[in-house]
């Protein structure tokens, strides 16, 4: 029977529902809505960071013709037909859990305040594992449909850009990002002028406009100084992600925790609760404060409103993690915004004070952000514990397991880590409401069921992933290293789809270690030029621009892929972004991670890969020391650790070589009489049961609003 195309009516509709739903993220975790921007044009969505906005501006002239005649194919108008669909049935949905649960935070919304967002290559606007948090619980939010506002700066220069020189050494570049360009629009007034709020700063008024991005069913909210009214200087605040000096970083908290208050009262948004991501939003505490002393109320029950309407979540147990000012720049930067606290500076100051008296004592934003709310927590069991004796001096007269800081274990939005060979795997086993389904841990233990999918199935899906890597890695090795004869034949050849692939992908933070696993260079060497059980290891992340000792680990592994007995079975690929994790998080077979315990509050790089079958093999720190039951990856070590630090170093790298020499590599190569790993398929299996269902962002979620936010 002949199909008959669309009519003109139809297309127009479906020209405006694809440019809506390219403005809008949700796109990034429907792998059938990147499929239809992908087609469209293949080399655009490649070069652009698989941007849908870009690849629709290319296929827009004055008329959008071509666009029109793509749609003129009938099988493809189709598919666009039904993920349209699919995007306004989630979009206009009423029956979800917050409509059960918790109605009132539909109206009044939660207002999610961080420095930083990560949702997708193609906002480069994180740094690392706190923004991509903020991501997840925000795609999250949107799912259980909550009413949920996030709050940041747009950094128009974005995180930088890494390359790699000839010395090895990590090189910066910043290329400034267009808005035009991007999955955001301005947010405008009436009259169609920019919506333009201000903050005093220093004694001068400082300007911000407005850009918006959709998230599903969630509105982020982005402040940026790049204005005209601002002169050359203030114009850079917001330019960069954690950019600049002790001055920049202070600006930049200004504007986003007492701007991003202002702007939700320009907008009309009455929050239910104001969520800080860290301490560096916690600024709106003061701001609060003085909207309440502007109502008539005097300083404390300014404070009692803020504490009231405030939470907190604490995302390190590093020192140097925690903002602190010295009382002059504090005064600096404050300038005449004091006075509107009708109190004495130093009454302004003790709030940032463990300790009051102390003069001496930095303001600390974390210590302002835990005076200031009426719950805070960690992000993993652990890190409640290290939280509670970290700041036990706050609360005189408590032992440490009475200090009110609780917990609640990190997450995963689990379509976001999907490729999309994993995506119809699951579609295929568990039907079309897959996509919920996944949330939910009854739905995994199905997985331990050879009837509910067989070792070969569970196999076939793994070797899938890991040649797919590999050709990633290829594909990329040659774009850093330039493409001739030698150097294509070369790399072409490079990694083995057969060997065990060991990932390491982070942020290269020194407490990370990402080194650990050469300490025993020449045993190492042993074990990746095993013909017969071979292994290879697969680098990426970026230091941070003033972390020349992270620097010195990224330079030290790129010297020994390429001068070393270990090239060609160790790669590092540069510029570490959401897309690079997608693929390493799917295609590797073990996931390493070996910081200092217990410096790694969470480890959420390492729940993005249980969904996708790669096992975990990390120290007992953060999330893992809660998933791990013996059975679903490998635990490097005791759940306990030396308290100094060098014997530490060498305890873990005992027990890291011992864990891949006797446990990880045998059971990865003992292949039955079929050709299968039967005793690796099972620690598959359990991985299965045991992690995706609870280590998510919906349960995560969930419990913020059963905890917290109610």
């Amino acid at each position: 029977m002949k199909k008959e195309p669309m009519n003109l009516s139809e297309i127009k509709g479906m020209v405006e529902g694809l440019n809506k739903m390219a403005r809008n993220l949700w796109w990034t975790w429907n792998y059938e809505a990147q499929e239809i921007f992908e087609s469209l044009s293949p080399r655009t969505w490649q070069n652009q960071f698989h941007n849908a906005v870009a690849v629709l501006r290319e296929l827009s002239d004055k008329n959008g013709y071509e666009l029109y005649v793509r749609l003129l194919d009938v099988d493809f108008a189709q598919k666009v037909k039904r993920v349209l669909k699919n995007f306004n049935d989630y979009m206009s949905r009423a029956d979800t859990w917050a409509a059960a649960n918790a109605p009132h935070l539909i109206e009044n919304p939660v207002a999610y305040f961080s420095a930083e967002f990560g949702f997708h290559e193609s906002l480069p606007i994180a740094a690392g594992g706190l923004g991509m948090l903020a991501g997840d619980h925000t795609k999250s939010a949107s799912d259980l449909g909550l009413g949920f506002i996030g709050i940041t700066l747009f950094y128009r220069d974005g995180y930088f850009q890494q390359a790699i020189n000839r010395d090895n050494w990590q090189v910066e570049t910043y290329p400034v990002l267009n808005p035009r360009n991007l999955a955001m629009e301005p947010v405008l007034k009436p009259d169609g002028d920019p919506l333009v709020g201000q903050v005093n700063i220093m004694g001068a008024p400082v300007f911000f406009r407005v850009w918006m991005t959709r998230v599903g069913r969630s509105t982020l909210y982005l402040m940026d100084c790049d204005v005209e009214q601002n002169p050359g200087n203030l114009r850079q605040v917001t330019a960069r992600v954690y950019g600049g000096d002790t001055t920049t970083r202070i600006m930049q908290e200004m504007v986003l925790g007492i701007g991003g208050v202002r702007l939700l009262r320009m907008l009309g948004i009455e929050p239910s609760i104001f969520h800080m991501n860290e301490g560096h939003s916690a600024f709106l505490v003061l701001e609060l404060i003085r909207e309440q002393i502007a109502m008539g109320k005097k300083y404390e029950e300014g404070l009692n409103y803020a504490i009231a309407h405030s939470t907190f979540t604490t995302h390190t147990p590093v020192e140097a993690g925690h903002d602190r000012f010295n009382e002059s720049l504090m005064k600096y930067a404050l300038g005449d915004y004091v006075t509107s606290l009708k109190v004495p500076f130093a009454k302004i100051m003790e709030l940032g004070k463990v300790h009051p008296e102390d003069k001496d004592e930095l303001f600390c934003m974390t210590v302002l952000a835990l005076k200031g709310s009426r719950n805070a927590n960690g992000v993993s069991e652990l890190h409640g514990q290290v939280s509670r004796k970290m700041w036990q001096k706050l609360y005189p007269g408590k032992k440490e397991e009475e200090v009110p800081i609780g917990h609640i274990t990190n997450g995963v939005h689990l379509m976001g880590w999907m490729k999309d060979v994993v995506c119809r795997f699951y579609h295929n086993k568990l039907g079309d409401n897959w996509q919920e389904l996944i949330n939910e841990p009854e739905t995994w233990k199905q997985f331990l069921d050879e009837d509910f999918v067989s070792d070969a199935e569970i196999w076939t899906l793994r070797y899938k992933l890991r040649r797919e890597l590999i050709e990633f890695a290829r594909r990329r090795l040659l774009a850093q290293n330039g493409v001739n004869r030698s150097t294509f034949i070369e790399l072409d050849s490079l990694l083995d789809p057969n060997a065990l692939t060991i990932g390491f992908a982070r942020r290269f933070a020194t407490y990370k270690r990402a080194v650990l696993i050469l300490d025993r260079f020449d045993e190492i060497v042993k074990l990746v030029r095993n013909s017969s059980r071979p292994v290879q290891f697969i680098f990426a992340g970026k230091a941070h621009p003033r972390d020349d000792e992270g620097k010195k680990y990224i330079q030290n592994i790129i010297h020994q892929s390429k001068h070393s007995d270990l090239a060609g079975r160790l790669v590092f690929l540069e510029n570490y972004d959401v897309h690079i994790a997608r693929q390493m998080v799917s295609g590797c077979d073990i996931w390493l991670n070996n910081p200092r315990r217990p410096l790694e509050a969470s480890g959420t790089s390492g729940q993005k890969t249980s969904v996708n079958g790669c096992l975990n093999m990390s120290i007992m720190d953060g999330w893992w020391r809660e998933g791990y039951d013996g059975t679903n990856g490998f635990a490097i070590g005791p759940d306990s650790n030396p308290d100094n630090v060098e014997e530490q170093d060498r305890v873990d790298s005992a027990n890291l070589f011992r864990v891949l020499t006797e446990e990880v590599v045998p059971e990865f190569f003992d292949r039955g009489p079929n050709g299968l790993p039967k005793l690796w398929i099972n620690r598959i299996r359990h991985n299965f049961a045991t992690l995706p269902g609870r280590f998510n962002t919906t349960r995560m979620v969930r419990e913020y609003v059963e905890k917290y936010y109610r």
